[in-house]
């Protein structure tokens, strides 16, 4: 007898009047929002714009709801093309069936594309977001509570999960509540994204790496838990398989990537520190910072000024020195001509004087 055990809503979708509130959707959209404002925040911090995760994330999620339904829809097509089943059922997202995996890899397709129109790296991005995707995750989850979906093997731990729909085959009763187990686990990777990230300064998408690596451990065990239908390859669940194959991809791409390229970028997005200076210089600066700037300009504007009437008042009194001069010389130049002339005059008189006399002299002889 279970004493204890976690009740499954009794609806998984409100009616607004005519509009559906679906919780699988709203688990969905909170997560993203969650993500996009993470990762801003650690994108900022890198030395980013704020607002270029959003901007990026247009094109990552559409492109990430793709794939994960694409994920889910090719793995388990029986559910939409068997016998008595109806394909259009596999466009019926709100229903719930994404594949992470699916929609990792194209949600890269799609960040790739943004991150490539910007100008930025996608590794240095997909560092920044990787512990929002995590909590995105543990998140959308429990949109697989709503459904009564994802369960694990029957229980009665107090924390079992108590299924009453028998709808597609279910079996009312208490099993393992799985969607709990992998949002617990994906909150604990995102904390150790964070820590790691801090701690030794991931880079070059080793963080999203990190992230990939350790979820793939957590989903191993509790994807090994479940019990809905699935395909199995050598015993384990196919979701097993690509969880091992994954995070060796993860591990080995840290290594390498630790070797090629050490440290974390020192720019993941161009232009973003010029924008930085403006603002520190701008409103949003000190206001003691304000007005020593201002109290600076104000100097500089007076020595200007100062310099200028300095300028203008040596300009004048070399015009005076000038016209003093001019005025000298054009004295002394009229002072010489006075002065040669009167010369002239005497050398005349003197000439006519003794003209006079040499006259009288031969007359005195005649």
């Amino acid at each position: 007898m279970t004493l204890a055990f976690i009740p499954s809503p009794a609806h998984g979708v409100v009616y607004l009047g005519p509009i559906p509130l679906r919780g699988y959707a709203f688990c969905i959209i909170i997560g993203v929002f969650v993500a996009v404002w993470l990762g801003n925040k650690r994108w900022i911090a890198r030395g980013g714009r704020s607002g270029t995760v959003a901007d990026i994330a247009v094109w990552a999620v559409p492109f990430g709801l793709v794939g994960g339904r694409l994920y889910h829809v090719i793995t388990d097509y029986e559910l939409y093309f068997s016998e008595g089943r109806d394909w259009v059922d596999a466009f019926k997202i709100w229903e719930g069936g994404l594949g992470i995996w699916g929609a990792i890899a194209l949600g890269a397709v799609g960040a790739w594309i943004g991150c490539r129109r910007r100008g930025i790296p996608l590794p240095a991005y997909a560092d920044a977001i990787a512990p929002g995707i995590a909590i995105a995750q543990a998140i959308g989850r429990w949109g697989n509570w709503f459904n009564q979906e994802l369960y694990g093997k029957p229980t009665d731990l107090p924390w079992a999960l108590k299924i009453t729909s028998s709808a597609d085959g279910r079996v009312p009763g208490t099993y393992h509540p799985t969607f709990l187990y992998e949002s617990l686990w994906c909150i604990g990777v995102a904390l150790l994204v964070i820590w790691a990230d801090r701690r030794f300064k991931l880079g070059h998408g080793r963080a999203f790496a990190l992230y990939v690596a350790a979820y793939c451990v957590g989903r191993f065990w509790i994807e090994y838990m479940r019990v809905d239908d699935a395909h199995h390859i050598l015993g384990l669940r196919l979701n097993d398989w690509t969880a091992m194959g994954v995070f060796l991809l993860a591990v080995i791409y840290i290594v390498i990537s630790a070797k090629i390229r050490p440290g974390r970028e020192e720019i993941v997005e161009p232009g973003a520190g010029d924008d930085d200076t403006s603002k520190a210089e701008g409103d949003d600066a000190d206001p003691r910072d304000k007005a020593e700037v201002e109290a600076e300009d104000n100097a500089e504007a007076k020595a200007e000024d100062d310099a200028e009437v300095e300028t203008e008042d040596k300009a004048a009194v070399e015009a005076e020195d000038k016209a003093e001069v001019k005025a000298e010389a054009e004295d002394k130049a009229a002072s010489d001509d006075a002065e040669s002339t009167e010369a002239a005059e005497d050398e005349a008189a003197d000439k006519d004087e003794a003209n006079g006399e040499a006259g009288a002299t031969k007359a005195g002889k005649r």
